[in-house]
């Protein structure tokens, strides 16, 4: 299978997200800080467009540690499918939906490093 021609700004945000550990999530708001993106929404528009399977785009979640949407969708089967490969990962969710803090990488330095290819 051919994949689609990728921008370079697409190719920056896929390598960030490449760097989510399994089992962890950030925000479109700490990948888009990673990256020197001003825009969280532009990160959600790229990791819409993106139609390979290597990139785990499932860890991308809202600011407020809510799921977010997947695949361009915001609710519906989309949105249960990053729900389950989350849970596969062992991320957890309280009963209000919110990912688990300790599944969580915070807006901080320490996640802007890792995202940006330091280690963790």
């Amino acid at each position: 299978m051919k994949l689609p021609r990728r921008t370079p700004f697409q190719l920056r945000v896929y390598e960030a997200v490449r760097r989510i550990p399994s089992g962890q999530v950030a925000s479109y708001s700490a990948v888009a800080g990673a990256i020197g993106c001003g825009s969280a929404r532009v990160i959600g528009q790229a990791l819409r467009c993106c139609e390979d399977e290597t990139i785990p785009c499932h860890r991308v979640v809202a600011a407020d540690f809510t799921i977010g949407g997947f695949g361009g969708k915001s609710s519906g089967p989309a949105v249960t499918r990053k729900r389950r490969l989350l849970e596969a990962e062992g991320v957890r969710f309280d009963r209000e939906g919110r990912i688990t803090p300790a599944y969580t990488l915070r807006d901080s330095p320490a996640t802007l490093h890792l995202l940006r290819g330091g280690a963790g």
